[in-house]
């Protein structure tokens, strides 16, 4: 090989040198590489290039504190910083770094990456935080992605926080946002929840707001919406009665709607009560005709009560059965909504949903009677004169109890929208 040929050689070698360092990847830039190792407090990432970076593992934990990556996994993320020793690069994600002096916390202003504090006490219009040794402060609108009343809940934790105003010199000057870090971590948690969202899925959530018309629920970044009639499987009058802001819980999806609004780019319909068990599906055998009942008056109707026996399940007491005896013009001269009452089971229609009930004494006492003592046989004859005999058992006519059966069947049908024929005469 010639001089020249040497020579030739020589530059190419530099400037393949001078490219590789043009192209190392500044502070702020986010790279992509793959996890090599992982050790106890840090990870190895190959970028390319024979570099290499590490990363604290705290970024690759999950909610639940468990690391959501494994060595060969590829991973994205931005530069924090360098090591002054090595020269290796140091990558963040969502969480804060440590940083160490006005050097590192220039650094990260102007990279817009964010660095770990401690909030230290409370002052006029916001908080107090200690990062690197330095007093920042953190305005009250930037302290939670919610509004705070009371901001000295905060005081004492450790949060990551972004800087959005560094003014170095002798007294430095640091304004700090922890509402920024939350967004991008509700972000990254939105669109991992919206791979995943679909009817019929089941998720946890947590109460964030609640309305007359039902209740607000963060799903992990995303709200969805509880209708009042989807709280429960009874009558719910406001949703405070069954929830409270902050609850956790865990809800079915209904439906989801795409909207035109950026900020809520879909609008999800979510029931609690699309977990309960159904109270139909073994009313038959749980409530027999004859069985007594201790339930709570829901609404009047000309035509009779309506008693709710459980939480989904309503009986229905004809008016001709609430008076005892005598006539009855409106459930409102005998009963009022809210107020507990005992009833008698009379019949129960679990295809149609129906469970016809009786306030009357003698079926009351009929129904004590027959569950606490054993029937003679002396007493079964007796009970077959008297059925031979209506007028004396003071039951009244068979006429009289067919137009009373008529009529609590004509009620139950219009109260589930449907009206019944008249009877042949």
């Amino acid at each position: 090989m010639t001089d020249d040929n040497d020579f030739e050689a020589l530059l190419k070698e530099l400037e393949k040198t001078e490219q590789a360092v043009a192209a190392r990847p500044k502070v702020g830039d986010r790279v992509k590489g793959t996890i090599i190792e992982i050790g106890e407090e840090h990870v190895f990432v190959d970028i390319g290039g024979k570099a290499e970076a590490t990363m604290e593992v705290a970024n690759l934990r999950n909610a639940d504190g468990l690391i959501n990556k494994a060595v060969g996994d590829s991973i994205e993320a931005a530069v924090t910083g360098v090591d002054p020793d090595s020269g290796t690069l140091v990558l963040g994600s969502r969480h804060g770094r440590h940083a160490h002096g006005a050097d590192q916390l220039e650094a990260a202003f102007q990279a817009g990456t964010p660095v770990e504090g401690q909030i230290t006490g409370t002052t006029k219009g916001g908080l107090e935080v200690q990062i690197a040794g330095q007093r920042a402060f953190c305005p009250a609108s930037q302290a939670d992605i919610r509004f705070i009343e009371d901001l000295s809940t905060l005081v004492g934790e450790r949060a990551s926080f972004r800087i959005t105003k560094f003014e170095g010199g002798r007294r430095m000057n640091l304004v700090v946002s922890r509402r920024a870090v939350l967004a991008e971590e509700q972000a990254e948690r939105a669109a991992e929840l919206r791979a995943k969202l679909e009817p019929g899925a089941v998720l946890p959530g947590v109460v964030v707001g609640l309305q007359e018309f039902g209740a607000f629920v963060d799903l992990g970044g995303v709200e969805g919406m509880i209708h009042i009639s989807e709280l429960a499987l009874g009558r719910v009058r406001h949703p405070e009665e069954v929830l409270s802001i902050g609850q956790e819980l865990e809800v079915a999806v209904l439906r989801i709607e795409q909207t035109n609004n950026p900020k809520r780019p879909e609008r999800i319909a979510l029931s609690i009560r699309a977990l309960a068990k159904n109270p139909w599906s073994d009313a038959a055998q749980r409530y027999h005709p004859g069985t007594r009942i201790r339930g709570r008056i829901e609404r009047l109707e000309p035509f009779g009560a309506f008693v709710e026996i459980e939480p989904g399940l309503t009986g229905l007491v004809h008016v001709s059965e609430l008076g005892a005896g005598r006539r009855v013009e409106h459930p409102k001269d005998v009963v009022q909504v809210g107020q507990e009452v005992d009833a008698v089971i009379v019949q129960v229609d679990t295809e149609r949903r129906r469970i016809g009930l009786s306030l009357a004494s003698d079926r009351v006492a009929e129904a004590e009677t027959s569950t606490a003592q054993p029937t003679s046989s002396a007493g079964s004859k007796n009970d077959r004169r008297s059925a031979e005999s209506p007028e004396e058992s003071g039951v009244g006519t068979l006429g009289e109890l067919l137009k009373a059966q008529l009529g609590q069947d004509d009620a139950l049908n219009r109260s589930n929208g449907h009206r019944a024929s008249p009877p042949r005469r």
